[in-house]
């Protein structure tokens, strides 16, 4: 379980395709990936992955088929620049929101627009994930929990502040661009209760 408040930026070393899976490694010193312990949780870019291979600068991890189709993952490069948290841990504040770090899908940013120090950014995602979010409600793109300020269709739209444009990837999207999208972990469990899941 994460928060989806970035702890560092990491930059991708290496990216080897092994048949339908892939390994990547990421440096990322200002984290000290050495304290954890082989097979923790670290989400990458909003994805939970088990980190291996840790050293001082950095760690490893496999990516899975799943992980491949569903993410942005699969398109890192070498130099490519990602958002890190390590597990929310017992004791832990809680500065976002409840976060899986399971990606439901990618989202693709429309427009942003300055508006005094912030940037405005409008978000366009897939029809059977629009009807998840709600104006005033969370989500997690990238790893980076954000509070929706409004949603027209299957478009949202989100203030980033300039600490958070400054300390995570967020701040060098570009229109076109994709991001891994975590929905509400509440939204998913409500739609079930109340016996709309359709799946």
């Amino acid at each position: 379980m994460f928060t989806g408040i970035v702890k560092a930026v990491g930059v991708v070393a290496t990216m080897d395709q092994k048949g339908q899976q892939a390994r990547v490694r990421i440096t990322c010193p200002e984290l000290s990936p050495d304290r954890f312990s082989e097979g923790d949780s670290i989400a990458v870019a909003g994805c939970c992955l088990t980190a291996l291979d840790l050293d001082a600068d950095g760690f490893s991890a496999d990516l899975s088929p799943e992980t491949l189709a569903r993410t942005s993952l699969g398109k890192l490069g070498v130099g490519s620049r990602v958002n890190l948290e390590s597990a929310l841990a017992v004791g832990d504040s809680l500065g976002g929101h409840l976060v899986t770090g399971h990606v439901d899908g990618l989202a693709e940013l429309i427009s942003r627009e300055p508006v005094d120090d912030n940037t405005v950014m409008t978000f366009s995602v897939p029809d059977e994930l629009s009807r998840y979010i709600a104006a005033k409600g969370s989500v997690t793109l990238d790893g980076v929990s954000l509070t929706v300020n409004s949603v027209s269709g299957h478009r949202f739209t989100v203030n980033l502040v300039p600490h958070t444009l400054k300390v995570t990837t967020l701040g060098t999207l570009a229109v076109g661009d994709q991001v891994n999208l975590e929905i509400d972990l509440i939204a998913r469990y409500l739609e079930r209760m109340l016996g709309h899941d359709k799946h």
